[in-house]
């Protein structure tokens, strides 16, 4: 790289977007510094009760192959091949996830996730990493922030630097270009919130369910979902309202906590020893979508992953989505090197409508999950779709494999299925009319 093509770029947000964007930008031999809130997850314990497991598939993966960092990634992850429904009377149905061996995705801790990424851009030539550090600040005409140092509280000012805001949905970045003219930004939550439970490990290491597939508990107005991991815990995630009748807020005590879990998740009640220490000490937290725009600032700021574009965790794309992000981010730097201005424009443009879809897709997939997955309907419709994927494979593809995995981006891929739908539809009423004026004795 010649000397007028290498960038100094300062990353705010040292968490799955940040690090992956340090390993991408230090290996096309820019300096880049990575400023993160946080204390260094890599020295200390990873902590629980705020983190959804993540479920990482052919987005994601796509992104760390091309950094040579996707084996690592598996070998802490458990491939998932599928749902497992759990019905109130313990009846189990599995749903697998494709008609193919590849159609996997990998459960994988957000800290050991988080870890290892830091750990290959703490590797990287050109990257150095600070912890600790918040930011107070940010002035995007001078590409200037001022951070404060947690323990100290000392500040210190990085200027002259190219800033990629990668700090998540509460980005202090943006807020700083909230305050520009035109610039739009909209934050919704859903009603209800979340909360992480466990299932430990049974004798062993073994784990107490099925290990590869994704369980879930679908009641209607609220669900509980479990991921597996490699030591043979699961971590739960129960998605209830805040407020109501059944609610988080209706849970008092220990007693109401477990007179809920017996009417409703009464199988999980022998596999959750620590029910109740997780339930009260674990926070109850919220799901936020946040769309915005544009997502830079001339040349001088760039917003990725869910400083961006947060949704909410149902459809399991939010970090695929962010390391889909830095994919093209890289690519349109490349592609219009020196010229950053027109890469942050052309990155934008070609990113906003398909976070905006996933923002919509993630939202009616919690419907979906907490409603339908248990109905007969439900179970018929995908074995339809399986059906028909295996018989015209290179017609019909479900959204769900087109958005889980390939790469066709995410507004594409539902235009796509609109139109599958509606040929089948007029398909469906042509044979339709042609069975009932046969049975009529018009033809």
């Amino acid at each position: 790289m010649s000397g007028s093509d290498r960038q100094r770029f300062l990353i705010v947000g040292g968490g799955l977007a940040g690090a992956l964007t340090a390993v991408y930008l230090g290996r096309a031999g820019h300096s880049v510094d990575v400023y993160e809130l946080r204390d260094d997850p890599r020295e200390s314990a990873l902590g629980g009760g705020r983190s959804i497991n993540l479920a990482i598939s052919h987005r994601g993966l796509a992104a760390l192959e091309k950094v040579g960092l996707a084996g690592e990634i598996l070998d802490i992850a458990v491939p998932m091949r599928g749902r497992m429904i759990h019905a109130r009377s313990g009846e189990l149905t599995y749903q697998p996830y494709g008609t193919e061996e590849t159609h996997v995705i990998h459960s994988v801790s957000r800290g050991a996730l988080n870890v290892a990424l830091l750990a290959a851009a703490g590797r990287q030539n050109g990257v150095t990493l600070h912890f600790d550090q918040k930011c107070t600040g940010v002035d995007g005409d001078h590409g200037t922030a001022t951070f404060q140092h947690a323990p100290s509280g000392e500040e210190t000012t990085v200027a002259d630097r190219v800033i990629v805001s990668a700090d998540g949905a509460f980005s202090a970045v943006r807020r700083s270009m909230q305050k520009l003219d035109r610039f739009d930004f909209s934050q919704s939550y859903l009603t209800h919130g979340y909360k992480e439970l466990t299932i430990p490990p049974g004798p062993g290491g073994s784990h107490l369910m099925e290990k590869n597939a994704l369980h879930i508990w679908p009641r209607k107005s609220f669900m509980m979902i479990a991921l597996p991991n490699h030591d043979g815990s699961f971590t739960c995630t129960l998605f209830w309202p805040f407020e109501g009748e059944s609610s988080f807020a209706s849970i008092r005590n220990e007693d109401d906590l477990r007179r809920f879990f017996d009417r409703e998740f009464p199988d999980t009640v022998p596999l959750m020893p620590t029910l109740a220490e997780d339930y009260f000490h674990n926070p109850t937290s919220s799901l936020v979508t946040v769309r915005c725009g544009p997502w830079h600032v001339e040349d001088r700021v760039v917003l990725l992953g869910d400083a961006a574009h947060a949704v909410v965790p149902f459809y399991g794309q939010g970090a695929n989505a962010a390391f889909e992000d830095v994919i093209v981010l890289d690519d349109c730097i490349t592609r219009f090197k020196p010229d950053l201005r027109r890469a942050f424009e052309t990155f934008y443009r070609l990113r906003k409508v398909h976070a905006d879809t996933l923002a919509d897709l993630a939202i009616e997939n919690f419907v979906e999950m907490r409603d339908k997955t248990g109905s007969h309907w439900f179970l018929l419709k995908k074995k339809a779709e399986k059906a028909l994927h295996r018989l015209l494979p290179g017609w019909y593809v479900p959204l769900y494999n087109m958005v889980s995995h390939s790469r066709i981006p995410y507004a594409e891929a539902v235009l796509r299925a609109q139109q599958q739908n509606r040929t089948i539809g007029i398909v469906a009423g042509a044979v339709l009319l042609l069975l009932v004026s046969i049975l009529l004795g018009i033809w």
